[in-house]
């Protein structure tokens, strides 16, 4: 899980979500479950074989593991068109939330204008580097990040010289966020302008590391945060992370 936010907007959420939430949850400890049981039973083959129907349940034994191994492989297969889907509806609305966007310099957020909803899409993200765009949601919850970009609840956004904090799934969104190097830009389109980024630096932190996120409003930053290592299974131990500063500023 990335940077995740906790609010009473969870109390709203429809109960499917919630349910599709939990239901993952079990799912990968399932997983887990059945390769420990293939280690125990790969070990326990190697011993002599008892006659009689201990014989008759060992030898149906690697069928039940192999129809066991098809509906995880079924269900993980569900998940992918599942958020694939997600992110091709959420890269859509962001696509027509910027189509008349203003062609001259960037104008400010109007502060006075309601706060969007958790889930709501608010923005792109391109990253030209990795050929990348990527809508960007409002929250930071497991639901949100299916659909994105997550923006960090309570950040500041392009143009209110303040903290901007996005986090992305390493599976999903930012998969190839590790290629990007230092000089390259993050293009951030709103709906009242264009802001590009340019990456200054990177770091490697705990999961429990939160000291990142300052929220301070002294000067314009984008930070992007995903799991570290990318390629690890589960839940990750630590969290990767890029800072970049707005060009021309």
């Amino acid at each position: 899980m990335e940077v995740t936010t906790h609010s009473n907007a969870d109390a709203k959420k429809p109960s499917f979500l919630l349910w599709k939430r939990r239901f993952f949850v079990v799912y990968r400890r399932i997983i887990a479950l059945v390769l420990s049981f293939v280690v125990w039973y790969t070990r326990i083959n190697a011993k002599p074989v008892k006659k009689g129907r201990y014989l008759l349940v060992k030898s149906k034994f690697p069928l039940l593991i192999i129809l066991t191994g098809l509906i995880l492989v079924g269900i993980g297969l569900w998940q992918f068109i599942d958020v694939k889907t997600q992110t091709h509806v959420s890269l859509k609305e962001a696509k027509e939330l910027i189509a008349d966007q203003p062609a001259k310099a960037p104008k400010k957020r109007d502060k006075s204008s309601p706060p969007p909803e958790m889930g709501e899409t608010v923005g792109l993200l391109a990253i030209p580097k990795i050929k990348a765009e990527l809508a960007i949601v409002e929250g930071t919850d497991p639901d949100d990040l299916e659909k994105g970009v997550g923006h960090y609840k309570g950040a500041y956004y392009p143009g209110d010289r303040g903290q901007i904090v996005l986090s992305g799934h390493r599976d999903t969104v930012f998969r190839k966020l590790g290629e990007l190097e230092i000089g390259d830009a993050l293009k951030m389109e709103m709906p009242y302008g264009s802001y590009t980024y340019e990456i200054i630096n990177t770091k490697i932190v705990k999961s429990d590391d939160t000291s990142i996120i300052t929220l301070q409003h002294e000067k314009e930053e984008l930070i992007l945060t995903t799991c570290y290592p990318f390629s690890y299974l589960g839940n990750a131990p630590k969290r990767y992370i890029i800072y970049a500063k707005l060009k021309n500023s």
